[in-house]
């Protein structure tokens, strides 16, 4: 890192970009801590992330933990709503607005149940994508005023729940993905004597950008062509059930970065519910589907991890696009459904892990006095070493020590040098690129050669988490999560930085950072003292990240937090509730394993161990105390 004299909250707020993708609800305070405005309209309440950790640590909550802000994800729902609603008032349109949460981007039951508690007011409903999801959603959305969308592939029993809803007094469309769902649909709906509400999903022509482009064109997985849904309609036409076509549904792909292909998507898909509704089909509804992206790197970019646009352009080009459309057409308006889970949740959740460790290329170092009889790569490097501040070539001062680095490790696989020469060549080769970093930050023009050094010498910090757990998508699919620092970024970095975490995986690490508003492999961060604590926050977690995690190395789910502000406290928040992450007992038995069955085999062995004098009676008890124990504890390090 390059030193300024002055280092400023602002010069923070420029390398980690916290407000560019904090989406109005994290900055960098004042003290240099994150901060937290739960109700961006409130600019009065904040609350700072350090009180956050020591309430954690205070109450005995082990780290890593998931912290869910309740009234982050209730002001997320309130935003897509009111945006919507005021654009329809100021356009004239003369639909509503009827939005559903996608379950399928975060299950989890309280932020299902926060989310439809927010949404009444509105009438917002949920969108099942399974049997298990269509389960959670009957028993959860009972409303009868909202929508309960059902997507994905369906058989007899999906289609037979669905029908259920009907008879709740649920408006519960059934999405037709292929052909043969309507014909069981029918015959179902029939047999049953219950009225279902239908909608078809069209395959569209307008392409999205970034990584779920394939959602939509010719080879899309979901929905059905042109031909299929005018023979879908005349079915229901012949079978009498015309007037139960009430929704027409399209989705062009998840985290749309480029307000273009919303605007094609639109306008392409009322085109087809005005031509339906002119065949004599009146639909009501027309679901735009999900893709309002998140910035997840700050750039309003049309980057895979970003988008160009703001939500209210999102939803004027929505009204706005399907008004001209259907006014040209001289077709009613119809009601909007959107499915942005992403942009509910993503915001709402964090995770919060502590640095346990440090791995460094130089971390360990030999005395490398010059000794008598030594090999002449060891004196050759040496040399350069003692005379590289006179040398003005540093591209050839690195490929010097590069390359007798390279014939050491040859030299002593065929035992010409010891063990100890090679570890003192290794000590000088790497004070030697410490020396050419700090000599070419000063240098214009850094020769390709040289460019690595920073990622090759910066340091490898260890957090207590598994990637594959907590940020999935980092690892699957290059997905940027903002990671920064929690606490101290009033003082300016002096090294540099990338993640692992603790499982036993080299792809378990996060090397791809949004800093000084570009994408990098190395994260600038302060050197930690000795036995400082120090967390770092990865964060907008709360879309996909939270259900997507596997149980690589059996870390299992995370100790987790959920935190609803509160005016009248010190803090400006509370703990409202914590839910326990998983034991060992509970992953070894996911894995088929009978932790009880267990305990009992390992006390045997050390019942023997005792019967022979191996182990003391005492010490016995205390190891069986000691395998139970660990099997009731948490999956992940304790670093107190």
């Amino acid at each position: 890192m390059t030193q300024n004299k002055t280092w400023t909250i602002e010069d923070a707020e420029r390398t980690y970009g916290v407000s560019s993708w904090g989406g109005g609800y994290f900055h960098i305070g004042e003290n240099g801590n994150v901060k937290v405005s739960p109700d961006p309209s409130n600019p009065s309440m904040r609350i700072d992330f350090k009180a956050v950790i020591d309430e954690v640590s205070q109450e005995g909550i082990q780290f890593p933990v998931v912290v869910r802000f309740h009234d982050v994800l209730r002001s997320q729902v309130v935003g897509i709503n009111e945006a919507f609603n005021s654009t329809i008032s100021e356009a004239s349109y003369n639909g509503e607005y009827r939005g559903v949460y996608p379950i399928k981007v975060n299950q989890m039951r309280e932020v299902v149940e926060e989310i439809v508690d927010a949404g009444a007011p509105y009438d917002f409903g949920l969108e099942a994508g399974s049997k298990s999801e269509l389960l959670a959603v009957l028993a959860y959305n009972t409303n009868p005023n909202s929508l309960t969308i059902l997507n994905g592939y369906k058989d007899e029993e999906f289609i037979r729940l669905s029908l259920l809803g009907r008879k709740l007094g649920r408006k519960v469309v059934v999405v037709i993905e292929k052909y043969s769902e309507l014909l069981m649909l029918v015959r179902l709906s029939k047999e049953l004597n219950i009225e279902p509400i239908i909608g078809l999903r069209s395959k569209m022509t307008a392409m999205g950008k970034g990584k779920w482009q394939g959602s939509s064109g010719e080879r899309a997985k979901f929905g059905l062509t042109i031909p299929e849904i005018i023979n879908s309609a005349r079915y229901l036409e012949q079978e009498g059930m015309a007037h139960t076509l009430k929704l027409l549904h399209f989705h062009i792909g998840s985290q749309l970065t480029d307000i273009r292909a919303i605007k094609d998507a639109v306008n392409e898909g009322a085109r087809i519910y005005s031509e339906l509704h002119g065949m004599g089909f009146p639909l009501e509804y027309v679901d735009v589907g999900g893709g309002l992206g998140i910035d997840y790197d700050g750039s309003k970019s049309t980057n895979d991890s970003s988008r160009n646009y703001s939500l209210h352009e999102y939803v004027a080009d929505v009204i706005y696009g399907m008004k001209e459309i259907c006014d040209l057409e001289n077709v009613p308006h119809p009601h909007i459904v959107t499915e942005s889970g992403r942009a509910i949740t993503a915001h709402h959740s964090c995770v919060i892990t502590e640095i346990v460790g440090e791995i460094k290329a130089d971390g360990a170092m030999l005395d490398t006095v010059a000794a008598e009889g030594e090999h002449i790569l060891l004196k050759n490097i040496r040399e350069l070493l003692e005379n590289l501040s006179n040398v003005t070539n540093l591209q050839e001062a690195y490929n010097d020590a590069s390359e007798w680095k390279e014939q050491a490790v040859s030299a002593f696989k065929l035992r010409v040098i010891s063990l100890e020469e090679l570890g003192k060549i290794e000590t000088l080769y790497w004070q030697i690129m410490r020396q050419l970093q700090l000599q070419y930050r000063d240098v214009e023009f850094v020769p390709d050669g040289l460019q690595h050094l920073d990622f090759s010498l910066s340091s490898q910090y260890l957090c207590n988490f598994s990637i594959f757990q907590s940020a999935a998508d980092t690892w699957a699919i290059d997905q940027i999560l903002p990671v920064v620092p929690l606490t101290g970024m009033d003082q300016e970095p002096d090294i540099d930085c990338s993640l692992v975490d603790i499982t036993c995986d080299s792809d378990g690490k996060i090397d791809r950072f949004v800093i000084d508003r570009a994408i990098q492999n190395i994260m600038p961060i302060r050197s930690l003292a000795p036995n400082e604590k120090a967390h770092l926050g990865l964060f907008l977690t709360g879309a996909y990240q939270d259900v997507m995690g596997d149980m690589h190395n059996l870390f299992g789910r995370l100790n987790e937090v959920h935190i609803f502000s509160y005016d009248d406290d010190p803090e400006d928040f509370y703990i409202e509730e914590v839910v326990k992450g998983s034991s060992v007992e509970d992953v070894l038995s996911i894995m088929q394993y009978h932790p009880k069955t267990m305990a009992i085999d390992v006390k045997r062995q050390i019942d023997k161990q005792v019967a022979n004098g191996q182990i003391l009676p005492r010490e016995g008890v205390k190891w069986t105390d000691f395998y139970e124990n660990c099997l009731e504890g948490y999956t992940y390090l304790k670093t107190e």
